[in-house]
């Protein structure tokens, strides 16, 4: 339908590259960004590593794995477009243990199904010569791995939207969302706007907000923090390209690993603790409405009893540094306590449903004239301008 006007909640890299997506391929068509912080990737965009991810983690025929992809190969033409950093450094998947190379094997086989490019299996004297002081006895090489500024891109595409005659209205907390003859009125407060669809896209607020639209009420988000450490400066040149773990396969977490930044930094992390607050980033930051939420969701009282003994591990890790990089040490044996120092951390937007399974793939869900974005992990900064491409054409299905 020409001249509608759309609706995206959410000025995250994922909201804000659905609405330019819109705004850029339906000529005619207005689009709102309603967004409640008073600028854009406040939140999980804000605090994301910059890891552009290849798709070597994701079940082939997932939609993160096709949506990743897919969505490397944009971002890295948008990147090169505007001029934004795109730096592709490099990632070792790194095996320490024995009882890691069938797992690894398994990665490497999905990886090939994901169509990774240029992926290859090396050896430990191979190690050596990419990452002079890594450890491992084995690891998977995915040389076209890339870093880049996230909330940097989340800007550009924000001018993107208000070039193409959108909106992004900062300071608009959603506080209800009503089905009205023909349309939808998003209501801040005593501030009205009508919308013909909308899109939600809120990120640590994803679930909450699908309710006010009378959307199912699972997934619920369970927020886990995501804390780092820093390798002090004169200590960054111990590592050249991104160095992970062969994650287990239990978890949607990727395990402690180094990153470093286009800005020259090396991370080291993250572990991955319940926070308790949705925008949780200091152990400090208590909601009691968050937690009463969290208690009162069966399906987090049955994930806290499938991995309590994990938990217990990596709170130890947010507390002590020396229990932080034990772990980190295995893939840089060189680096220890005394060569970091306490960086910044994020929450990550993990879904959960009521069995107690924590949500891995994407979930978008569809009601009538609403769109609900209920789970996008990583990769969906990767994967943000395919991830918009999608909803378009789930939106405009019907047009």
């Amino acid at each position: 339908m020409a001249d509608e006007t759309i609706g995206v909640v959410g000025a995250g890299i994922v909201g804000l590259a659905t609405a330019r997506e819109i705004a850029l391929s339906r000529p005619g068509t207005r689009v709102v960004v309603f967004e409640k912080e008073q600028e854009v990737s406040r939140h999980q965009t804000g605090h994301n590593s910059g890891v552009v991810h290849a798709g070597i983690y994701y079940t082939p025929g997932s939609l993160k794995a096709d949506l990743c992809v897919r969505g490397v190969a944009l971002l890295r033409a948008y990147c090169q477009d505007r001029r934004l950093p795109y730096q592709e450094i490099g990632k070792l998947v790194v095996a320490v243990r024995e009882d890691e190379l069938g797992r690894m094997e398994n990665l490497y086989q999905r990886a090939r199904n994901n169509h990774v490019p240029e992926l290859r299996k090396i050896s430990r004297e191979e190690i050596k010569e990419l990452e002079p002081h890594a450890g491992g006895i084995a690891a998977l090489h995915s040389p076209r791995t890339a870093i880049t500024d996230y909330p940097a891109v989340a800007r550009a595409f924000a001018e993107d939207i208000t070039d193409s005659g959108g909106e992004v209205r900062l300071g608009f907390p959603v506080t209800s969302i009503t089905t009205v003859p023909g349309g939808i009125e998003v209501a801040s407060g005593q501030d009205r706007v009508r919308v013909d669809r909308l899109i939600l896209c809120a990120g640590l607020q994803s679930d909450s907000v699908a309710r006010l639209a009378q959307d199912s009420q699972e997934p619920r988000i369970i927020p886990f923090r995501g804390e780092y450490m820093l390798l002090k400066p004169d200590r960054t040149d111990l590592v050249r390209g991104l160095i992970y773990p062969v994650p287990d396969p239990r978890y949607p977490f990727l395990g402690v690993h180094f990153t470093p930044r286009v800005d020259g930094s090396v991370e080291v992390g993250p572990n991955a603790v319940l926070a308790l607050a949705r925008e949780g980033y200091r152990r400090s930051r208590v909601s009691p409405r968050d937690l009463l939420g969290l208690a009162a969701y069966p399906g987090a009282w049955k994930m806290a009893a499938q991995h309590w003994r994990t938990g217990v591990k990596e709170y130890r890790g947010s507390f002590s540094a020396a229990a932080f990089m034990k772990d980190a040490r295995l893939y840089v044996p060189g680096v220890g306590v005394r060569d970091v120092v306490r960086g910044g951390a994020g929450v990550r937007a993990q879904a959960l449903d009521r069995d107690g399974t924590l949500v891995d793939d994407f979930r978008i869900h569809r009601v009538g004239r609403i769109t609900a974005v209920r789970n996008a992990p990583s990769p969906a900064a990767t994967a943000s301008m395919a991830i918009a491409e999608h909803i378009t054409a789930a939106v405009f299905g019907d047009s």
